[in-house]
């Protein structure tokens, strides 16, 4: 891994987001199996995907903005940055669901809506994975990118079920198999230039690095609240909680034995 740590985080950013978009062309192409995973599997990857999220939130980003330098007190930093973030999706999901636009060609108003919420989140959840190797570009070679590392894996294992959610309504509106897995494939694309967006302009402007890394974060919450959560939770109560814990555990030992 030698290789990977002395990249710069630009393009250490670029890699981890064509592994996350991978993820979701994967979990899009089981469209062409016809035979949607069992609602059991999908409730606990989403669980686990939310408590991953969560955990990375604070660890990977939330801490680390509290530990930076800036012009502001840090807890007016990371509260104003967090806050934005959390507002920025809300806004955008208000925006969402008010329009009156018809997408005849993804399907009906629900379909279509669904898409473009995912394509909106997976926005800032790019852009969070980019800041996060901005942030640990001037740390020791693989402690700095380990954060962006392990951030991109909590992603990445949303992403599969992320693919199917996508791809099986679609597919259920009577779209063709490879017109569904196009779709859904290219919702998780958007994942790449926000990542190395977000690496790029952290890496830039390095005043701006710590309110990067809170609207990161709060956008990273508003997520899963928004979305894992109340569809984990609408499958199965019991395997989502379990799901949850054992993410944020995995995230949390990995995180701090690692970090």
């Amino acid at each position: 891994m030698e290789w990977f740590f002395a990249l710069d985080a630009w393009l250490q950013a670029l890699i981890a987001a064509l592994g996350m978009y991978l993820m979701t062309t994967l979990g899009a192409a089981c469209v062409f199996f016809s035979r949607r995973p069992g609602r059991g599997v999908i409730t606990l990857l989403l669980g686990a995907s939310a408590g991953i999220m969560i955990a990375a939130s604070f660890f990977s980003l939330l801490l680390p903005a509290i530990e930076a330098e800036g012009a502001l007190p840090s807890y007016i930093t990371v509260t104003v940055g967090f806050f934005l973030g959390g507002a920025f999706l809300v806004a955008c999901d208000l925006l969402l669901s008010r329009t009156q636009r018809s997408f005849s060609a993804i399907g009906d108003k629900r379909t279509a809506l669904l898409y473009f919420a995912v394509t909106l989140h997976n926005v800032p959840e790019g852009m969070a994975v980019g800041v996060a190797f901005a942030a640990g570009a001037g740390m020791a070679a693989g402690e700095g990118a380990l954060a962006g590392l392990l951030l991109a894996l909590g992603i990445a294992v949303q992403n599969f079920p992320e693919g199917m959610c996508v791809a099986f309504p679609m597919r259920a509106k009577g779209m063709p198999p490879a017109k569904s897995f196009a779709f859904a494939q290219g919702s998780g694309a958007v994942e790449v230039p926000a990542c190395v967006l977000g690496a790029l302009a952290a890496s830039a402007v390095g005043s701006l690095l710590p309110w990067a890394l809170a609207f990161s974060a709060g956008a990273m919450v508003a997520v899963v609240c928004s979305e894992l959560i109340p569809e984990s939770f609408a499958g199965n109560k019991t395997l989502a909680t379990a799901g949850v814990v054992a993410g944020f555990c995995l995230m949390m030992v990995l995180d701090v034995a690692l970090g």
